[in-house]
Order: structure tokens, then sequence, then C-alpha cells
């Protein structure tokens, strides 16, 4: 094998070339090969078994065993969580490390035979920790019940209850002068001790006398499997029946009854025999959870390991069910999806396999069915790859919420990477907040590998994979807040002001610089604390609106030019991109050009008013070749002249492309028909990839000369609107930019700015509280709450705005089988 090796092809700004391949696998090496291509992580396998159900697929019956394994881990799992074990998690590039092959049939059984022996081993000692447990509530129980009611107990008489009177009961009761038979005692969950009492009164219309007591200690629940508040109780009434009745709406009640002796040396017995249980039952059950803890913490070190194991062998066994299985050349069949560069990776795989199985003593059958991989010409939609790296994976995830790009066609993560900070950076701009934004992604990115090893919410989780987006965000928005001559709405003097006041003013007037020079970079801070600021400020964050987004929307229509030349569709181009780029171009386009020429005319030099560009463009569709406020010569003939284009690039865009259509045929094939296969030379394999891939053909699809006149009526009418709505919608960067700065500014007055004029050690302390609340204020709602506001507007501007002029997002998405895949979903 060569060392030198190619570059590899970049597969960001359009797909990566996907190629369909056929694999032939001997049984006896099927799995060996299959974890081998799940370990490199390029092959995308198609099911080729989908009119065979799920049930009935040929390693069913292995996959079942390994969800029994799963279940019984889960079960451990479970019993740690209620031990409070931690169970102690391998990273996935420690396990790479010890797991290098699959596991032998042998080792994978006696792994099976294993859990159930665990399995059998805790349950028996938890269902013994239970029992013990319940047996030890009932004697404590028992024990409270004795305590509680000892006091009634001194004397053997029995008079009748019923004829005395309430006054007299209490008094006789309390006395202690009952017999056995006169009284229930046991204990009852605390909630429910009212509700026997008014039970018990309306039964028994008040014939008894009840008394409890809290139990300061909770008490197991046997049926809900928790501790609960009880109290004990004693019930006293009058004959059989009474008691009867009594005894059963207690236990209906979740009461636990126990007899107490009502003589004094029987219930001294009793405490001692109670106490003797009680040691001997809590000396067992301490026993038993100590083993049972030392049981599972001695698992908890092993468990994640094995779980991924298992997990990897489970995922093998489903990969193997996609394959069609050759019962008479003993061999399965796969498909898949694999990049074209990516080729020789895995013929190089499979190469080693085949040799390794090929040496005397391996134990591979050698009349067994060759190995080999054949590739298959066809014309089905591949599906969509783009290689990121941990920089664009969060921009590339980003694009592909909203849809997955068509295959081949141009990505739109890529521009984003750019646009969007920019974008973000301009609703965003203070140079203060930008470098707390910075400052905050710059922590997790230099920490991304101790943080990455750790468990994360999911709300950090978010911020943590989108650190380099945030990272991007927090330092263009130093930029911008640069330019604006923002720190926390503070200005800075950077340089030398272009602006120079009068020496000398009379009190009360008004005072008006005058212009002695350009400022360097960005907004001169002369403008700040001035009457017209505001004014200033709004127009030129305005007009800048318009022109980010002319621009914006501009060089994300040329990619749909890109995508007609890659695709050599010349009808898209002349019939859509050039009629929507004069339109576009025309308006919009000409609105931009007449802001930038009317920042560069001093109309305060000749001595012209401005003229108004949103006057102008209303009376240009309006009022054509009218023009109340010259601003360049022959303005009247060129606005004209740009309303005639744009008018007749309505039906071009409309009847072009479909009087191609008409022209050329009347009726094409939209989707795609049948694969055809390259096939070997012998008529047996020709059978074979027949049986493979006609039994999934797709169905044909005729499309009309109407069905194509509507989808261009429908793509006309949306693409003029949109081309209005969405340079209105740009405008959300100035409306944002302006709420930014001036909720920026009102803080700081209302918290900092009005502390320092408080003198003093009060007026320490005042500015040391006021700066404290300034700074949480600040991070809470600036940093963050309007963070997330301007990140939501510049996500809605790529994914409307930009990417609608360009961006199909009908592809699939390319899901290799990996080893990385499997162990990281839940």
């Amino acid at each position: 094998m060569s060392t030198s090796q190619e570059p590899e092809p970049e597969a960001i700004f359009r797909s990566a070339e996907m190629t369909l391949v056929q694999l032939y696998i001997p049984t006896e090496i099927a799995r060996e090969t299959i974890y081998s291509l799940g370990s490199l992580g390029l092959v995308e396998f198609r099911d080729l078994n989908k009119k065979v159900n799920q049930f009935q697929r040929t390693f069913v019956d292995e996959i079942r065993k390994l969800d029994n394994v799963e279940r019984q881990y889960r079960y451990f799992q479970s019993e740690m969580e209620k031990k409070s074990i931690e169970l102690q998690e391998v990273f996935l590039s420690d396990y790479k490390l010890q797991q290098k092959s699959i596991l032998s049939t042998s080792s994978l059984d006696e792994l099976s035979a294993n859990a159930q022996l665990l399995e059998d081993r805790i349950t028996q000692l938890t269902e013994a920790s239970e029992s013990l447990l319940t047996r030890q509530m009932d004697l404590k129980q028992h024990q409270q019940v004795l305590i509680a009611t000892d006091d009634y107990f001194n004397k053997s008489v029995a008079p009748d209850l019923i004829d005395m009177s309430e006054t007299a009961q209490a008094e006789f009761l309390e006395s202690g002068a009952v017999q056995s038979s006169n009284f229930i005692t046991g204990v009852i969950p605390r909630s429910k001790v009212q509700l026997l009492q008014r039970i018990l009164w309306r039964v028994l219309r008040g014939n008894l006398f009840l008394k409890t007591t809290e139990i300061e200690q909770k008490m197991f629940d046997v049926k809900s499997k928790t501790f609960v508040d009880k109290n004990s109780f004693v019930i006293f009434s009058h004959g059989e029946v009474i008691l009867s009745r009594i005894r059963k709406i207690c236990e209906s009640l979740d009461a636990d009854l126990y007899f107490v002796d009502p003589e004094a040396s029987g219930r001294v017995t009793q405490k001692a025999d109670i106490n003797n249980k009680l040691t001997d039952v809590t000396t067992v059950l301490e026993n038993t959870d100590r083993t049972l803890e030392t049981e599972l913490r001695a698992l908890s070190a092993d468990l994640d390991v094995w779980w991924k194991t298992v997990k990897l062998e489970k995922s093998v066994y489903s990969i193997m069910n996609l394959c069609y299985y050759d019962q008479g050349r003993k061999c399965l069949t796969a498909e898949g999806w694999i990049p074209t560069f990516d080729l020789k990776k895995v013929q190089n795989i499979l190469i080693d396999i085949s040799s390794k199985f090929s040496e005397p003593g391996s134990g591979a059958n050698e009349s067994s069915f060759p190995m080999f991989m054949n590739i298959i010409e066809t014309n089905r939609t591949p599906p969509t790859y783009h290689k990121v790296n941990k920089f664009t994976a969060a921009y590339q995830a980003m694009c592909d919420a909203y849809g997955v790009a068509t295959y081949r066609e141009v990505n739109a993560g890529l521009a984003t990477i750019a646009t969007f900070p920019f974008m973000f950076a301009i609703m965003f701009g203070d140079l203060g907040h930008g470098f707390l934004m910075f400052l905050a992604a710059l922590t997790l990115v230099l920490n991304e590998k101790k943080i990455g090893s750790m468990k994360r919410d999911e709300i950090f989780d978010m911020a943590y994979t989108g650190r380099y987006i945030v990272l991007m965000m927090g330092a263009f928005s130093m930029y911008t807040g640069f330019l604006y001559n923002d720190v926390f709405s503070i200005s800075m003097t950077w340089f030398k002001s272009g602006w120079a006041w009068p020496s000398s003013w009379k009190e009360g007037e008004s005072i008006a610089g005058h212009q002695v020079g350009v400022y360097a970079f960005g907004l001169d801070p002369a403008w700040h604390g001035t009457e017209n600021s505001l004014l200033f400020s709004n127009s030129y964050k305005m007009k800048l609106s318009i022109l980010m987004g002319f621009i914006h929307m501009s060089y994300s229509y040329v990619f749909s030019l890109v995508n007609a030349l890659h695709f050599q569709s010349m009808v898209d181009i002349i019939g859509n991109f050039i009629p929507g780029l004069l339109f576009m171009q025309g308006i919009f386009g000409y609105l931009s050009i007449c802001i930038v020429y009317k920042w560069c005319i001093d109309w305060i030099k000749i001595g012209k008013p401005a003229p108004s560009l949103l006057n102008m463009l209303i009376n240009m569709f309006l009022a054509p070749g009218q023009i109340d406020e010259v601003l360049y010569p022959y303005q009247a003939q060129v606005q004209v002249f740009l309303l005639l284009m744009a008018l007749v690039c309505v039906p071009c865009l409309l009847l072009i492309k479909p009087l191609w259509f008409k022209h050329t045929h009347n009726k094409y094939v939209a989707l795609p028909t049948e694969e055809s296969l390259t096939a070997s030379s012998s008529d047996e394999n020709n059978n074979l990839l027949s049986h493979l891939n006609l039994e999934d053909d797709e169905e044909k699809e005729e499309v009309q000369f109407g069905d194509v006149m509507i989808n261009q009526v429908i793509h006309t009418i949306e693409f003029c609107l949109n081309c209005v709505s969405h340079t209105a919608s740009y405008l959300r960067l100035w409306a944002l930019s302006l709420a930014h700065a001036q909720l920026s500014s009102v803080l700081w007055s209302m918290t900092i700015g009005g502390a320092f004029g408080v003198t003093g050690f009060g007026g320490s302390l005042f500015v040391f509280v006021m700066f404290a609340m300034w700074f949480v204020l600040t991070v809470c709602i600036l940093v963050v709450m309007e963070g997330t506001s301007a990140m939501l507007h510049a996500l809605r501007l790529h994914w409307v705005e930009a990417m609608s002029k360009f961006f199909e997002g009908e592809g699939i998405a390319y899901e290799p089988y990996s080893f990385e895949s499997v162990l990281i979903e839940e």
C-alpha cells in the first residue's frame, strides 16, 4: 500500500460525490466485516429487505437476546440509582483503545450468561432486602403501637361503654379499665387519619373513642415503596360486630393492625420479644444491604464498557438484517452509499479482512463465497454529505435544521460562517458587550476537552455546541461596536475628531459645530450627546440596513447561477436567473446605488436640499418620468428604462421555462425510474442484482405542461413579492441596533452613570452597589436576552431572505453506520 495519499477534496462548498456499491460478504466473516466498516464509519447501508417483516428477518433472534441483555443492564443501573452509586462512564476515545475488534461468539454468549447470573444475584439480594425492610418496619410499627397504648392498660374491667355518657367514656377509657375485646390498635398513614375519624364517626354514630399519636420516624410503605409519615391509633368500642366493622374500615384505608396484650406482664413480654426480633432483623438487613451495595459498586466499574459492547453488537446484527441473505451461497449481499473519494479506504478494509480469514487456521470455510465489492451505476438520488470540523459543524447544523441541501447544490453553510455573525453584529454592535460574549465563548473553546467530557444539561450543551458561533459573534460585535463607537453605550475618542466647536458662545444659545476634517475610522465621537445624534444614527443605520440586505440577497442569488451551471441547466439561467437578476437590480440595486450616491454629495456645499429616496422610489412606480427633487442628471429617463425593464422581466420569468418545456417535449420523467446496474459476467449474478434492485423500484411520474406552468407562476409571484418584502425585512438590522444602543444607554444612566455624583464613603459604597447592579443587568438583559433576540433575527435573515434565493433543501442527509452514531445516541 502506498504511504503517500492525495489530499481529500473539499466537500463544504457543495456536497461530496457519492457512489452506490454492492458488497458480497461470506456469512462466516459477516460480523467482522460489518464491525470493521462501522469503525470506519463511511458506509450508509440500504435496506434490501423492505418487504420482509422486522420480526421475520434472519438475525432477529440474536437481536432479541441482546435486547434482553440491555434490559438487564438498565435494571442494574436503576438499582445503582436507588443506592446513589454513580455509573463510571467510559469516554468513546478510551473505549476504542480498549475494544479494537469484535467479540467472538463464545465471548458474546459468556457476556449474556454473566448478565443473567448477575441479574439473578441482584434480584435475590434486592428481594431479600425489601422483605427484611418490610419485616423491620412491621416490627417498628408494632413497637410504636405498644409505646403509644401502654398508658391505657392498667386494669381488667369492661363496663358497657354504650350505657355511659361521653365524658364518662373518656374518663373511664383513659383510666385503662378495658378488656382485650374492647379495643383495636394499629398504624395508619397520617394523611388518612382525619378520613378514618369521619368514617368511624358516621358509621358508629359516635359509639367509640379514638386516640392517635404521631410517629416521629418515617415508616416504609410496602405499596408505594417509599417512606411516609404515619400515626399509631387506639380505637375503643363495644361488641364484636362493631369491632369487626372497625377492622374492615381500617384495612380499607391501608392501616396495619396489631395485637396488644391488655395485661401489663404480657405487654412487657411483647416488648422484649419485638426488641429482640428487631435487633436480629436489623443486623441481617444491614448485612444484606452492604452485600448488595458491594455488588453494585463492583458492577459500576465495568457496566458502561459492557453496555457499549452490547450496543455495538446489536447494531452489527441490525445492519446484517438490512442485507439480503443468500441461503445457497451462504453469503450476505449489502448495498450502501460511500463518498467516492473514500472508496479506496473501504476496499482496503475488505482486503485486510479477506487476507486475515484466508490464512490457514483462521477457521474460515475455504469453499465459501469470495468477498468483493461492485460499483453500481444508478440514477437514484444519493444522500448529501458535507465534510465538517469542530468549527464548521455548528454552522452546518444550523442550516440543516432548515433543510438538507439537495445533492451537489451549493451549500448554504459555507457562506453562513461569515454572514451570520456579521448580521448579528450589526444588530448587537457594542465593543463592551461583544467583548463579554467573546470572553465567555473563548472560555468554552480553551476548555473544550474538559467540558466535552462533562455531563451537560440541554441549555449548556447548546452553548457548548455553538461555542465557535458565539466566539465569532462576539468578535464581529467588537468590530461593529468599534465602528459605531459604542463601549457599553459610552463613546470613546480613539482618533482626532473631525468636528470642532466654536471658541465662544452665549449662554442659552444653540451651538453648531463645524467640520475641520474626517474621523479616521467609524463614527465620530462628536456626535455623542448632540441633539441630532439620534436623527443622524437613525438615517445612517436605516440606509446601511438596506445596503447590507441588497448585498446579502444579491450574492445569495448568484449561487442560483452557480447551481444552474453545475447542473448544466441553461433554461434556468435564461428563464429564471437573468430576468430575476434584472428585476431585482433594476429596482433595489438602483435604490442602493442612489443611497451611496447621495452619501457622496455634499448637499450643504452645493446649496441644495437632499432629495428623499423613499419618495423617489414611490414616484418611480406611481408617476414614471416625474421627478420632484433631482438627484442626478437624466434621472427621469433612467428610471423609466429601469421600470420598463422590470416589467419585461415578469413575463420572461413566467413564460420562458414552460414554453421551452412545451417545445422540447410534452412530458418527461421527473423521478428516477430504475437502477442500471454494473453486473458481473455470470448470469447468476445478473439475476441476483435484478432481484435486489427491482423489488423497490420507484414508480414513474409523468409531468405535464400544466404542472410546469403552475409551478412557474407560483415561482414568479413569490419572487417578485419577496424582492419587496425581503428588502424591507432587513430593516430589522436598523431597528434592533437602535433598540440595543438605546437600552444600553438607559441602563447606564439609571445605574452606574448616576452614581458618580455621590462623594465620600457612602458614595464609594453606592458606586460599588450600582456597578454590581449594572453588570448583572448588562449580562442578563443586554448580552443574554438581547443577544438571543439578535441571533434569532439573524437566523431568520439567512433561512428566509438569503437561502430562498438559491436553496432547494430537498436532499437526504448522509447517515453512515458508525460507532460514534451508535454509542452517542441515547
